[in-house]
């Protein structure tokens, strides 16, 4: 019998993932689709080449693509797919029937995430403020680990924001900006996942050993410095 041929994981087509996962991961999965559509829809706007499309459904096309992904919801996925697994061997009952102790297998699971703050001289004291605005709803529903920097990390202010806890806005440096310094020391640490929170204001960085997203206000998001296709999320300054 021939063999059906599957559709690649990363296709439009495959909807492997979509058995268990919740609205979330369905809600990002739509929204790539859009980003893809967004490109097409920009190149032909780009070239005037809209073929025999009216107007009216031009208007309504860029529309529909416009991204209203629920950010908190984003960084909870996110937060959700950096855990890692880390088992351990255990000691099970002592069975009566094979009086024997049979190795066992322990997972406890977490998610190890660091949180890079910009606090270059670019970042005003109004969008640091939503950062930390920001977080302390994020440190509601997850513990994470602040990386203040500049054009370097202020290792003396790294700490580890509990859940639970809120914090007052605080400024450590003002400098200029290097993504470079926060990946690096990320990387160096072994995080499972990143999140840079800047005015995307500075050269592409170096990759990152971890997954990897940004958080900026809406206008940084639409001018920045470089392309990424890491996600980034846009927030209200």
């Amino acid at each position: 019998m021939p063999s059906r041929r599957q559709p690649r994981k990363d296709s439009f087509d495959s909807h492997d993932e979509f058995g268990d996962v919740d609205g979330t991961i369905k809600e990002i999965a739509e929204e790539r689709l859009k980003d893809a559509v967004k490109k097409a829809a920009e190149e032909a706007e780009k070239a005037r080449n809209w073929g025999s499309v009216s107007s009216g459904m031009r208007r309504d096309i860029m529309d529909r693509i416009t991204t209203r992904v629920d950010w908190r919801k984003v960084l909870r996925y996110f937060v959700k797919t950096s855990q890692r697994s880390d088992k351990r061997s255990t000691p099970r009952r002592l069975n009566k029937r094979y009086p024997r102790i049979h190795p066992g297998k322990r997972v406890r699971r977490h998610a190890k995430i660091a949180i890079s703050i910009d606090q270059s001289g670019s970042v005003d004291d109004g969008m640091l403020a939503a950062f930390f605005s920001e977080l302390n709803k994020l440190a509601e529903v997850a513990e994470f680990t602040v990386v203040p920097f500049d054009t370097e990390v202020a290792k003396d202010k790294v700490f580890v924001w509990k859940k639970g806890q809120s914090r007052k806005t605080e400024r450590v440096a003002c400098g200029g900006t290097c993504f470079n310094a926060p990946t690096k020391y990320v990387n160096e640490h072994s995080f499972d996942g990143h999140i840079i929170l800047t005015d995307l204001c500075a050269p592409k960085p170096v990759s990152s050993n971890c997954q990897r997203m940004w958080m900026t206000t809406k206008a940084n998001a639409e001018r920045p410095y470089f392309q990424t296709n890491e996600r980034v999320i846009a927030i209200d300054a």
